[in-house]
């Protein structure tokens, strides 16, 4: 399978400010492009790469429009990730958008009893089935509890409940944001990784892209460690966000069976 990717950000910048992106792929690409520019002319970006293998691109950026373009070409499928004994224990926490102790009676409740497949189908097909997917309804600092009272959100608020109810009941769980071929409308996604049987499994409620089309950008306990763009200090305003992701193939996604991200 080859898929294309891409993105392109539009920044004013008021004030002086760090800039950090992830929006690079964190595998590897047979073929990248990274390009920044502030006011027309090219700016150099510091590349990080953190424990989880998520490349963010750190810049000091100056007053003016600062403009991000990324393209990537990804042959074939990444090999598995793999799960240290740290991670297993990391993602079973409780963390600022998954409230996993808040929720671990009603997961006792809905999913007890449940394991393996059986128990990432039954939150997978919960969470879809009782969340209206509603762009623009969620705000920055709304958890897994809030959506669940709400009834509604965006492709991260339905990986932050999944996330929650399954470390809830002792499953390993973590967010992926990720590229996603067959997205409509076309963004940045987020979806849920559950470490079901040795392996991290792909959990997606939204059902709205096949789950083997999913390329990698970031990884980690939610959305506060995966989010495209982070600034410190200054001021800086969001222009417009282009994403783009095609597959040479769009499989068929039976959502009971296990998906590990490629």
């Amino acid at each position: 399978m080859q898929r294309h990717v891409s993105a392109e950000l539009v920044l004013r910048v008021a004030e002086p400010a760090r800039l950090a992106f992830m929006v690079a792929v964190s595998g590897e690409a047979s073929v990248e492009r990274l390009e920044l520019r502030s006011a027309g002319r090219p700016v150099a970006a510091t590349e990080l790469t953190d424990a989880t293998g998520s490349r963010i691109h750190v810049v000091d950026a100056s007053p003016g429009e600062l403009t991000v373009s990324y393209t990537a070409t990804v042959d074939g499928r990444a090999a598995p990730a793999v799960a240290s004994e740290v991670d297993l224990l990391a993602y079973l926490r409780p963390s600022r958008y998954c409230e996993s102790d808040t929720l671990a009676a009603t997961a006792a409740a809905e999913f007890g009893g449940l394991e393996g497949a059986a128990l990432l189908d039954g939150v997978s097909s919960w969470v879809g089935t009782r969340l209206a997917y509603v762009p623009g309804s969620s705000g920055p600092t709304d958890g897994a509890v809030q959506t669940l009272l709400s009834r509604q959100g965006v492709c991260r608020d339905y990986a932050h409940l999944v996330i929650a109810l399954l470390r809830a009941l002792g499953v390993p769980a973590r967010l992926a944001a990720v590229y996603a071929p067959g997205l409509d409308p076309m963004d940045f996604h987020a979806v849920a990784e559950a470490h079901v049987d040795g392996a991290w499994r792909v959990v997606d409620a939204t059902a709205l892209a096949p789950r083997s089309t999913l390329v990698r950008i970031s990884t980690g306990r939610d959305a506060a460690d995966t989010a495209f763009l982070s600034s410190y200090g200054g001021a800086v305003v969001l222009d417009s966000v282009e994403v783009s992701a095609v597959a040479d193939v769009l499989p068929d996604d039976d959502l009971t069976e296990f998906v590990e991200l490629g």
